[in-house]
């Protein structure tokens, strides 16, 4: 049963004000320049339900790079586009393994474990590029358009970061290439991979454009079906097992939400019926989750009432 709190903009702003006055723990991500140069101090929490309430506190409305949450947007445009197709190239299992590990590709044969690891993460812009003649400006119009806001872009400097320092995910790609799961050339691959990875947008509109997944795949702003209520749950399913790299079954255990993180130091949480959480904070821990994020949305889950599991 989700509680009803009188005044939630109160108590998001509580929690803010509690996690700023603890010690700052965790590092902000430094193997990406770009993600290095971001005060640690900053901090933000929105909340947006699907009956149109929009609230935040902190620094909510300061754009931040998405880093990996952009992959559960690719996953819905790939589904969407090739259908039950995809899983014959993508598995949906949890990795137990780090989320850039080339030794798991080995041994599975270039399959991916799921499609929120790096590898997977990969096959899916493979998808991506090999279907839309344009999937860059596919994959940011598709942003653009569930947030309802036109000015969400793509930073360059992040971008420009990520390609220099992208000789991990590159491995990965050409591993699965030589294994026959990749079709396009790999430098494509690699180019819609970081440029999705670099979005900017802050905790209001990440909130706002993942209310479909909270809705049976629904966008309850414009009422347009972006996917079916079959691969909602899907999705779902998948960021419940492997959305907070390996610390996805303590988050599950601890809080009981499906979650994604990203290196920038956002999480999204989804609470299926009611809305969309997401937080920033860039100091990551050694799973690659941010620390007071994470602390924030179980902090909101708990007042509220809001694991899937009750």
């Amino acid at each position: 049963m989700i509680k009803n709190i009188s005044n939630l903009q109160a108590k998001l702003q509580e929690l803010i004000i509690t996690q700023k006055n603890l010690p700052t723990q965790g590092h902000v991500a430094d193997y990406i320049p770009a993600l290095a140069e971001v005060s640690p101090k900053l901090m933000g929490i929105s909340v947006a339900t699907i009956d149109g309430n929009v609230i935040g506190a902190g620094d909510y409305q300061i754009p931040f790079s998405i880093q990996s949450i952009s992959k559960v947007f690719g996953l819905v445009m790939a589904m969407n586009r090739i259908g039950d197709d995809l899983w014959q190239r993508v598995n949906m299992e949890p990795s137990g393994q780090p989320f850039n590990s080339i030794i798991q590709l080995e041994w599975e044969k270039g399959i991916p474990r799921n499609p929120v690891i790096n590898a997977g993460a990969l096959l899916i812009s493979d998808v991506l590029t090999s279907r839309f003649s344009a999937s860059k400006l596919a994959f940011l119009s598709f942003m653009r358009s569930l947030a309802g806001d036109d000015n969400i872009y793509i930073d360059n400097h992040v971008y420009q970061s990520e390609l220099s320092h992208g000789s991990r995910n590159a491995a990965l790609a050409y591993l699965m290439k030589s294994f026959g799961n990749i079709d396009a050339e790999i430098p494509d691959v690699l180019s819609h991979y970081f440029t999705q990875c670099s979005i900017s947008m802050n905790c209001q509109q990440l909130a706002t454009s993942l209310l479909f997944l909270a809705n049976k795949g629904i966008d309850p702003k414009t009422q347009k079906v972006i996917c079916t209520p079959r691969d909602a749950h899907r999705v779902n399913a998948i960021l419940s097992t492997s959305g907070m790299y390996d610390q996805s079954g303590e988050f599950a255990f601890s809080v009981g939400l499906p979650a994604k993180s990203g290196v920038g130091g956002g999480v999204i949480a989804i609470v299926p019926g009611y809305g969309v959480i997401c937080t920033w904070s860039p100091p990551l821990n050694k799973f690659g989750n941010s620390v007071a994020g994470t602390k924030l949305v179980s902090g909101l889950a708990e007042e509220l009432g809001l694991s899937i599991y009750h």
